[in-house]
């Protein structure tokens, strides 16, 4: 069986480790020029992380960890405000770059990845689907897998046009080398929030400092200069923003977008199927995306691989999902604040975090579920 896989991330990428490893004889092709590293830090955990287990990453895993020991709010003077320290329930959690991630993934995947390519036409009959290419060459293949991000292009020409639902936020994120910016942040996930904006900080190996941005924004439409637009929302603000932004980068070492879900009634049509943020983006907001990712594209190519179906796929993921998308809709309003009376709640429910043996109950009220999804068909 031969499987094109558009997109190279960490659905595709998880997708293609478990087909070659089941005899199938899989492509992958990737519209970035090149692989793409970097990105914004995440809390990995959940059936993700189980599915990584099985395919003997917990060790490569450990070793990209970073240690988060505290979640810390500052003001603009760089004040904290409120804090947790994050020292019990989280054991099973992995704070890692999203692109490490990937290439823990894809240090293990022996399938060719073509990169700056990507899917530009695809016609399927019974028998399989011929694709055509960004670069003029064309395949047959058995299944055309859309594993290319919310934006997706196998999407679009299998489904038409699907409109994401946008959360009302834009996101952006870029990592910089700065020793004293580092130093100043170290092991905790500093953050400075008020009404529509946080900007977030963790100092990362090699003198590096990651940072994530989010802002409220009614309107979808993006930014002409990315940079320029995040120095305008954020500059003023304090805290280390005016030194860091100094060093904003154009994109692509800028990642920008829209905070968005993406809700799909069926995620295959015919040979052509979706995973990963194509069909079920859970956003920014939900956390949980990684892993989601990873699950999904177990829970596929289990099913491609073990007498199942397509729909056997979407059954058994799209609850999941759904309790995800709804656990991210609701978290908007804690992760990014509309007004200072909730950022003074916020700031009060973590001072009762603090407080005895209510961590990990707090701790595990932010989990969303999922873990029964690892178990064969």
């Amino acid at each position: 069986m031969k499987a094109l896989v558009c997109g190279a991330g960490i659905a595709g990428l998880t997708l293609a480790w478990h087909l070659e490893r089941a005899g199938w004889e899989v492509e992958l092709v990737e519209r970035a020029a090149a692989f793409r590293d970097g990105g914004y830090m995440i809390d990995f955990y959940g059936p993700g992380y189980e599915v990584a287990q099985r395919m003997g990453l917990r060790d490569r895993l450990l070793a990209a960890r970073y240690p988060v020991n505290e979640l810390s709010y500052v003001n603009r003077d760089g004040r904290q405000t409120s804090h947790l320290a994050l020292t019990s329930g989280l054991e099973d959690v992995v704070s890692l770059l999203r692109g490490d991630l990937a290439r823990a993934i894809a240090q293990d995947v022996r399938s060719p990845v073509t990169y700056g390519t990507t899917v530009e036409a695809a016609d399927q009959d019974a028998s399989g689907v011929k694709v055509r290419l960004s670069d003029g060459t064309t395949r047959e293949v058995d299944l055309l897998v859309g594993a290319d991000g919310s934006r997706s292009r196998v999407r679009e020409l299998a489904f038409g046009d699907v409109t994401p639902r946008y959360l009302g936020h834009r996101v952006a994120a870029y990592v910089l080398t700065d020793p004293e910016l580092s130093r100043q942040v170290g092991t905790r996930y500093q953050m400075l929030t008020e009404p529509g904006l946080m900007a977030g900080a963790y100092a990362l190996r090699d003198d590096r400092l990651a940072l994530l941005f989010l802002h409220r924004e009614p309107d979808r439409a993006m930014p002409a200069d990315p940079a320029a637009d995040l120095r305008h929302h954020f500059g003023g603000r304090g805290w280390i923003l005016p030194e860091a932004l100094a060093r904003c980068p154009a994109p692509p070492e800028l990642y920008h977008d829209l905070v968005t879900q993406v809700e799909m009634e069926r995620w295959h049509q015919g040979r052509i199927v979706l995973v990963g943020d194509a069909c079920q983006a859970v956003s920014l907001f939900a956390g949980h995306g990684a892993s989601m990712a990873m699950a999904a594209a177990w829970v596929l190519a289990d099913e491609l691989t073990s007498g199942g179906d397509l729909t056997g796929y979407q059954d058994r993921m799209a609850p999941v999902i759904t309790e995800v998308q709804r656990f991210g809709r609701r978290f908007v309003q804690w992760m990014a604040p509309s007004n200072r009376w909730r950022i003074v709640a916020r700031d009060l429910i973590f001072r009762f975090a603090a407080l005895p043996g209510a961590g990990r109950l707090f701790v595990n009220s932010l989990s969303p579920g999922g873990h029964h999804l690892i178990s064969p068909r």
